[in-house]
């Protein structure tokens, strides 16, 4: 009988898998593969390499290739801890497509809407490239989702578009759950909900923009996120910045380490307050015992912005994950990899993005040569763990692991990469959530070789 527990490249004969700069990559089956882009997509949105429009395609192709309750598992997964919104609607969209799934297409619509806009988004996704009736299992998932909203949610997402909110809920056919929600329901209805007093709304009615910041601060109406991505336009707007430290001070839920670091960037006169307000979120964080050497990815591909219009790049989720993994370790070292490979001083907070930053002109990338000098010269030998942060587009592959626990963390939806194997363990995304996944992984394995 052949072994089963062996690493098998699971390209045809005479066809190899490469990165975009010409490695052997590993191709890998239909569920990693979707996983892999999936975690790591901003849907539609271009990146160094690829097209989103090819992306997209890509994504729709290989869920006809997994099973339906992974498909299903993964968009929960993607929505709930990854934070993304378009790729886990993708998902359901096409799970759509397949006959039998209408029960698991309602449960799991349900529960990737989490926002009021994304259901109207879904519609119109949905009638991409063409209208076409729903089918009963996206009307009940539209219908569950519909009851989570409440009137200050429903108005502030009640805007004109292709498919409005009163749209989806006659197609939908959403029963209410009480008289309170019904008659809020008649109201949308019939175009009577009250605007609410957002940022957006105040400021498009053309009132004076300062005080109308102002305001909201002061009375506790603007959320953590809201405040992350308007601190330019505030600062510019004149507001007062004790004021703005003050609402940060108070910490920002669910907001992922590279949301600071851009923050950061465009707002340096609150670099202080955004930093603490960074390292008070990581503080809860499980750690991670032993030694942890971390190497990034400073390549020029790197530098590419995560989306069109975001002015977040894959290096600022890099620094993010890094300002997060010298938190948690309770021995760290730190280098940078490209043309060449740097050591650094494993600084705290935003000393340690300047640091990754600058560290070296961002061109080639050579993770291979970087991983063995690290090995060999720079007394990584001896570690404990070893995570690289990469989008994978490497010229020379990969070295073998040598440590006892070593993760490549894959931060690009690219279709081949380099860390299936060769004793990687391989992570896709920039989430905070890799602290626990780590500390998990590690966790069970020490479990089983204490049984």
């Amino acid at each position: 009988m052949a072994k089963l527990n062996v690493w098998k490249r699971l390209f045809p004969s005479g066809i190899r898998a490469t990165t975009h700069e010409g490695a052997v990559a590993q191709r890998v089956n239909p569920r990693l593969e979707l996983r892999r882009t999936v975690m790591t997509c901003l849907l539609w949105e271009d990146t160094f390499y690829e097209k989103g429009s090819k992306i997209a395609e890509r994504i729709a192709d290989l869920v006809t290739k997994n099973k339906s309750e992974d498909v299903a598992a993964l968009a929960r997964e993607a929505r709930d801890k990854m934070q993304l919104r378009h790729a886990p609607l993708f998902l359901v969209r096409e799970l759509a497509r397949r006959k039998g799934a209408g029960r698991l297409v309602a449960e799991t619509l349900g529960a990737v809407i989490q926002r009021a806009d994304e259901l109207s988004e879904f519609v119109a996704l949905y009638w991409t490239p063409r209208k076409q009736p729903l089918s009963a299992g996206v009307k009940r998932g539209l219908a569950q989702a519909f009851t989570k909203f409440d009137a200050y949610q429903l108005a502030k997402y009640n805007r004109d578009g292709i498919v409005k909110l009163r749209d989806v809920l006659f197609l939908s056919h959403a029963k209410p759950i009480n008289a309170e929600q019904a008659a809020l329901w008649k109201r949308l209805a019939e175009n009577t909900l009250e605007s609410p007093d957002t940022w957006e709304v105040a400021l498009s009615a053309g009132k004076d923009k300062r005080e109308t910041w102002e305001r909201l601060l002061s009375e506790g109406k603007l959320g953590g996120m809201a405040v992350l991505r308007n601190l330019r336009l505030m600062l510019a707007s004149g507001v007062e910045p004790k004021l703005i430290a003050s609402r940060l001070e108070k910490g920002i839920a669910r907001a992922l380490p590279f949301r600071f670091v851009t923050a950061a960037r465009y707002a340096p006169k609150l670099e202080e307050a955004i930093e603490k307000a960074m390292l008070k979120g990581i503080a809860g964080f499980e750690k991670l015992p032993g030694s942890t050497g971390l190497l990034i990815d400073v390549s020029g591909s790197m530098d590419a912005a995560l989306a069109r219009k975001s002015e977040t790049t894959r290096i600022d989720a890099a620094a993010g994950l890094a300002i997060l993994l010298r938190e948690v370790a309770d021995e760290f070292e730190i280098a940078t990899f490209s043309e060449n490979c740097v050591t650094l001083p494993a600084r705290r907070g935003f000393a340690l993005r300047d640091a990754i930053t600058g560290s070296q002109p961002h061109s080639s990338t050579y993770l291979k040569r970087a991983l063995i000098e690290l090995r060999e010269k720079r007394g990584w030998e001896k570690l404990d763990r070893v995570i690289v942060i990469t989008d994978e587009q490497s010229h020379d592959g990969i070295a073998a692991a040598w440590t006892p626990k070593a993760y490549v963390v894959n931060v690009a939806p690219y279709q081949h990469g380099l860390s299936y194997g060769n004793g990687w363990t391989h992570i896709d995304g920039w989430s905070d959530r890799i602290v626990d996944y780590i500390a998990a992984i590690e966790s069970d394995a020490l479990q089983a070789k204490e049984e």
